[in-house]
């Protein structure tokens, strides 16, 4: 018999299709909450997004923050003038609580165990194809620290295989606001800074699809460009990173 407390992937599934149109209940429902989210984002954190013109009032876009906390998700939702999807980590979706707030703000889930969950990935591909805004975090999960990580494959993919631009974005405070192992954040000022839309790449000459040194091409870029607004936002939240020379080496 399954745990009353298991809900897993498949048992989601069940009960929607990934990546598919929210009914009704779980519209209004998502109003409320978001309403919640953006009296503590502006009361409690003085949170603001900042240069949120450079994302496209309609159609497709995917949003790569950085991510350092766990109020990166509904605080992004609650500053951003678009209702959001999410493409996140399987394993939030394992408990019946965190499976039905996920999903009814936006999120689907990707099982990372897997080299290539193609239900997730068609799910995205599907809210790219109805013009939605997705967020997926290119650094692949909750990172720490000043430096940016190598970037996983989805951003990057999806661009390329859907044609929407990505949008980086560099969050800054929130990790001094709840780093990992805090379960009471702190009223730190946190900042979103939105950067320049960046096309998708697009094949070369003569060629069908974007090829794989194109890819880590353009995923390099991304990464120099997030860690770029990266540093200015932590500035901006008044929780600076170290010089380059002064941050410890990635493991």
């Amino acid at each position: 018999m399954t745990d009353p407390d298991d809900f897993g992937p498949e048992t989601l599934d069940a009960q929607h299709v990934r990546g598919g149109q929210l009914g009704l209940p779980s519209r209004v429902t998502y109003h409320v909450l978001h309403a919640l989210a953006r009296l503590a984002a502006l009361g409690y954190f003085r949170a603001y997004a900042r240069n949120a013109k450079a994302l496209p009032a309609t159609g497709a876009v995917i949003i790569a923050p950085v991510h350092r906390s766990n109020l990166d998700v509904p605080l992004l939702g609650a500053t951003c003038p678009r209702r959001l999807r999410y493409l996140a980590k399987g394993s939030l979706f394992r408990k019946r609580f965190w499976a039905w707030f996920l999903t009814v703000i936006g999120g689907f889930p990707l099982e990372r165990e897997s080299t290539a969950d193609r239900g997730a990935l068609n799910a995205a591909i599907r809210v790219l194809e109805r013009g939605e805004a997705l967020v997926v975090f290119p650094e692949g999960e909750r990172k720490s620290g000043p430096t940016v990580h190598p970037m996983a494959d989805g951003a990057v993919w999806l661009a390329a295989r859907t044609g929407a631009p990505i949008l980086p974005v560099g969050i800054g405070g929130s990790e001094q606001a709840l780093p990992k192992g805090a379960n009471v954040p702190k009223p730190r000022r946190l900042v979103f800074l939105y950067g320049d839309l960046v096309p998708a790449p697009r094949p070369d000459a003569g060629r069908r699809r974007v090829s794989r040194s194109q890819l880590r091409t353009f995923s390099d870029e991304l990464r120099a460009t997030l860690q770029d607004l990266f540093d200015e936002a932590q500035v901006l939240a008044g929780s600076p990173n170290p010089p380059e020379a002064d941050r410890p080496a990635l493991d």
